[in-house]
């Protein structure tokens, strides 16, 4: 069965903003625990601020660590799930009903299998 990671977006919320998106945690982990008892569900977490981020670059030899995400948006990935769904469609039903939905985005995208990815040597 295909897998699809939702990648949960939101914008940087000043602190009474963030209090009362806590407030909806009973909610997420509801959906969670119903998705996990389904075998939908196969991880999930948030992450911490965008600004407790770091960018690991490679260029000719040279390593270079930024501070933050590669791209300054008003939306920065706040977290994930990682499910095992039938098809696209029901991926997007369940991203649907995930809280940030609300006040953020959801992205949903088709994880490619290693072995799809990389041709057989013979």
């Amino acid at each position: 069965m295909p897998e699809y990671l939702c990648l949960f977006y939101a914008d940087n919320a000043d602190p009474e903003q963030e209090a009362a998106r806590w407030k909806d945690l009973p909610t997420w982990n509801e959906l969670a625990d119903e998705l996990r008892r389904a075998g939908t569900l196969i991880a999930n977490n948030a992450l911490q601020n965008a600004a407790q981020a770091k960018t690991v670059r490679s260029r000719r030899g040279e390593v270079a660590i930024t501070d933050g995400p590669f791209a300054t948006t008003k939306e920065t990935l706040v977290g994930y799930f990682l499910l095992r769904c039938a098809d696209l469609e029901e991926a997007l039903a369940q991203a649907r009903r995930v809280p940030v939905a609300r006040y953020g985005s959801v992205e949903v995208r088709p994880v490619r299998a290693i072995d799809d990815a990389v041709p057989a040597t013979a």
